[in-house]
């Protein structure tokens, strides 16, 4: 979904005429322009491969505890209402042999937040793929978010923050993983 400012600026200025404003004004000349790089830049992640990103650094290593990345920033749209939400990621596994960079996990969250987006989906994309690449003995992904399509439209809640949360192996089957994984994660937070 990377496309030239050519194929996005001239719709830009369209739907900036029909919101009723002059596109050749002053302060909306380059308007167009600008929204097609930031729209560029927000949905990049349909221009990675999830799976071979993580894959550029896995790592043969002798180790079966849990492994968690916390409080991942990262910034999405709404593909209802084309509005941002944002908020923290947490990300846990228990690797049968293999680990991947922790970077990796970071960067994996910005591949699904940059695309058109729910919560629910992101949330599930990230554990998948760390399932699907590393097959560690389980993944647990946390997601907190706060949604502008519910802060400055619609319900118009400027405190609500959705969780989300994907469990698979053991983080799913044993309720001690699982709950180890909500402690150091911080899900317990007050």
């Amino acid at each position: 979904m990377d496309r030239p400012d050519t194929d996005i600026a001239p719709l830009v200025r369209r739907w900036l005429e029909a919101a009723g404003e002059d596109p050749d004004r002053e302060g909306l000349a380059e308007t167009p322009r600008r929204v097609a790089g930031a729209w560029r830049d927000m949905t990049s992640g349909y221009g990675e491969d999830p799976e071979a990103l993580l894959r550029e650094a896995v790592f043969t290593v002798d180790a079966n505890h849990m492994i968690l990345v916390r409080d991942i920033e990262f910034y999405s749209l709404c593909e209802h209402h084309l509005l941002p939400f944002f908020g923290v990621c947490h990300i846990g596994y228990i690797p049968r042999g293999k680990v991947v960079g922790i970077s990796k996990l970071a960067r994996l969250t910005d591949v699904f937040a940059r695309r058109l987006q729910i919560q629910e989906r992101l949330t599930n994309q990230i554990a998948r793929t760390v399932m699907d690449v590393l097959h560690p003995e389980g993944v647990g992904v946390i997601i907190e978010a706060s949604h502008l399509c519910m802060m400055m439209r619609g319900v118009e809640k400027q405190n609500s923050r959705t969780v989300t949360s994907a469990m698979l192996g053991s983080f799913h089957a044993s309720a001690a993983t699982r709950n180890e994984f909500l402690h150091l994660a911080g899900a317990a937070r007050p």
